[in-house]
């Protein structure tokens, strides 16, 4: 049996009305012995508890009061509370069993939060979770030896309406709490990742590209082998690796992880301009790369040869004796003893890990330090939500964007599944035939690189896959259709934020209804962005006032708060002021929730698009075209650019012009053609373009003189839409 961890019994109110989110037969009793034995237990009749739970409250001959919600209203059930509260008993709301997900927060179904608040009775919150000491059992339903069970009473919540939205916030906000406390956060991932590649061995990494295939160990051999050469040569801090999803980009990141040295993610996509100011900010004065890289992107603005370390060139004339030696130590020696050998517990917890770098509203890219803590616990609380069984991973996502990073490169390598690479996520044809061939379990892309796989997917091709998930942009429904139709396949979308390293929520598929029950908690929550991942809480607040909170059901700006949210942009303290308040981060993006702990994003504040899966500065832009037109800023605002939704990419651009040149539709392609030419000369990206212009007479401003966001993008859907 699990071990039970008591807390909050200050919080204890005889008598009460308690509303846990799920219970135990352990945690139970734990209860019943708090509340003295004075207790009565409330049970829908549709919805049974386990019969393990009900067999013991009868040997116990403990009072049960059975009632309806669907056919006895709120003030009958208002009355059965407090009669026995007013004879001195506590109530228990008693889940029933429910259909539910892999860590899925409560087993109290929606409806039931909504019937509390029509109670105007005061609950105290009651939360269970189990948490264990391996990384896919932090947080689980069934009980077994390694887990322990944390059991809390929180303060009772004050009187008021919309109670349900105020209990599912304690139990976010507590499972936040006790997620983040685990002492496996605080280890390295230097040190897990080592265990992982020696526990499992044999697992292959498959190279999409050319069929050869590798063994986790001798991925861990050849990245001692060259964190040695690292160590001896080197003495950098940070280190750039320019390479895409393959055995050489992972050994790359082991290698400077084992030397102590922090990896920073390289976006090979971007601008001369954007990639500058990468190096500058991170200080680099090495890149790991490969010959054969560097001649296929012609176009990357490389550094110099002497700056670069290439990979296909190095490992092959590395010293054969010292290759063969740590090959083979890696798979005989304990992972304990190469960790003591390279030291990997020097830099664990809040150390920088590894380094992405995020679009910037002026352009510019921001630095994103991921520590040691964050990258643990968001692959934790992947493997914690994402049931896993005997999983094979597509991974074809950059690892320079972080869902590349976390979800298709450190998720299966911690946890010891088999990875399918592939270095060209648009690459549609060979993707379906690796999918087909390899029996992919788990495939991750964005809805644009999900549509070219559909349009050269068979009937069959996505056959092996349990799970489908997509995020970056808006998945469109008419997508999510054909898919299903056409394959089989139920698209999942999910939700993520390099800041929060980055997965917060996503969609599962839903679990088998319980026989008996007609109540269900869901997996899938169609047009949400799924359900939060465990140990991440979520606050909103007026759009306009970060300091007026609004239930979690009410549209406003969303602000997270857990161990895989970041500590803020490298050298940016000036934004940085701006975007956390007592602990929480402001996400930019607002949503609102429902009881079951789905989101739904509303539209973001923040000044971007995504395009592609890539983010877009809108300032940056205006700045752009307010230089190609050669603007003068005196003259008032003249141009700005907003998104609105394209099947296609999930976002396009729209310029706003209210220059007089730009009022003649007839010059709109000769005018948006310019300022491609334009852009592409000053080394922008493509991206950058825009897909429309609408004139109008002039552009949306508050009274404060700021741009009017929301007034701008109703233009331009008006415009497009007529």
């Amino acid at each position: 049996m699990a071990t039970l961890n008591v807390q909050g019994q200050e919080n204890i109110v005889t008598p009460g009305f308690y509303m846990p989110n799920r219970l135990s037969i352990s945690s139970g009793k734990a209860l019943h012995h708090l509340l003295e034995g004075k207790v009565c237990y409330l049970v829908d009749s549709t919805f049974p508890p386990a019969p393990e739970i009900m067999d013991y409250l009868k040997t116990k001959n403990i009072t049960i009061e059975y009632f309806d919600f669907r056919h006895t209203t709120s003030r009958a059930v208002r009355e059965q509370i407090l009669a026995h509260m007013n004879a001195g008993e506590s109530v228990v709301f008693l889940p029933g069993q429910v259909a539910k997900t892999h860590g899925a927060l409560q087993d109290v179904p929606s409806p039931f939060l909504h019937h509390l608040g029509s109670l105007h009775i005061a609950p105290i919150p009651v939360f269970l979770g189990y948490y264990g000491n391996t990384l896919t059992n932090l947080y689980r339903e069934v009980e077994d030896p390694t887990c322990r069970e944390e059991f809390h009473i929180l303060p009772k919540l004050a009187p008021g309406p919309q109670t349900g939205e105020r209990l599912l916030a304690a139990w976010l906000e507590k499972g936040e709490e006790i997620f983040s406390a685990q002492p496996l956060l605080n280890t390295s991932l230097t040190t897990l990742l080592v265990h992982a590649l020696r526990t499992h061995a044999s697992v292959m990494h498959i190279d999409g590209l050319t069929g050869a295939q590798m063994p986790n160990f001798k991925i861990l051999g050849v990245a001692m082998t060259v964190a040695k050469l690292l160590l001896s040569k080197r003495d950098d801090r940070r280190i750039g690796i320019i390479l895409p999803p393959s055995s050489g980009s992972y050994i790359a990141v082991m290698a400077c992880l084992l030397a102590g040295i922090t990896p920073v993610m390289i976006n090979y996509a971007s601008s001369r301009s954007a990639f500058e100011s990468t190096v500058r900010q991170a200080g680099l004065k090495t890149f790991i790369t490969a010959r054969k890289f560097v001649q296929k992107l012609t176009s990357f603005p490389w550094p110099d040869e002497e700056q670069l370390i290439m990979a296909d060139e190095v490992v092959p004339n590395l010293p054969k004796m010292s290759l063969i030696s740590n090959v083979a130590l890696a798979r005989v020696l304990p992972a304990g003893v190469i960790c003591k050998m390279f030291h990997t517990d020097a830099h664990s917890g809040h150390d920088e890990g590894i380094m992405l770098f995020t679009s910037g509203s002026s352009g510019e890219p921001k630095g994103v330090s991921l520590s040691h803590r964050m990258l643990v616990a968001n692959v934790a609380q992947c493997a914690c939500r994402i049931e896993l069984g005997e999983e094979r991973f597509l991974g074809s996502l950059p690892i320079f964007h972080s869902f590349g990073l976390t979800v298709t490169m450190l998720l299966p390598l911690l946890c010891g599944f088999p990875i399918c690479s592939y270095p060209n996520p648009t690459d549609a044809r060979n993707l379906c035939e690796l999918c087909k061939k390899h029996k992919l379990t788990l495939i991750c892309a964005t809805p644009t690189f999900a549509r070219a796989m559909l349009r050269r997917a068979e009937a069959d091709t996505f056959a092996a896959s349990r799970y489908f998930i997509v995020g970056a942009e808006k998945l469109q429904p008419d997508l999510e259709q054909e898919f299903l139709n056409r394959c089989g396949v139920q698209l999942l979308e999910g939700y993520g934020l390099t800041e929060a390293t980055p997965v917060c929520s996503v969609n599962i598929p839903d679990a088998k209804p319980v026989p008996g029950s007609a109540f269900f908690v869901p997996g899938l929550v169609k047009r949400s962005i799924g359900a939060l991942l465990p140990g991440i809480a979520v606050r909103i607040t007026d759009v306009d006032d970060d300091n007026k909170q609004l239930p979690l059901t009410e549209r406003g700006m969303i602000w997270f708060r857990g161990a895989n949210i970041f500590a803020g942009y490298v050298g940016k303290p000036e934004l940085n002021k701006d975007i956390f308040k007592d602990g929480w981060f402001k996400s930019g993006d607002i949503g609102q929730l429902d009881l079951n702990g789905f989101v739904t994003l509303g539209g973001r504040l923040s000044r971007f698009s995504k395009i592609g899966g890539e983010m877009v500065p809108h300032e940056g832009i205006e700045l752009a075209i307010s230089q190609i037109f050669q603007l003068n800023p005196e003259d008032g605002v003249q141009i700005a650019v907003t998104g609105v939704s394209d099947e296609q990419k999930g976002e396009a651009l729209v310029l706003i012009s209210a220059m007089p040149e730009h009022q003649r539709s007839s010059q709109e392609k000769e005018i948006l053609a310019h300022i491609r030419a334009e852009l592409s000369r000053l080394e922008y990206p493509n991206l950058w373009a825009p897909k429309y212009l609408v004139p109008v007479e002039a552009i949306p401003v508050l009274p404060t003189g700021k741009l009017d966001l929301r007034g701008c993008r109703l233009l331009a859907e008006e415009a497009l839409m007529s």
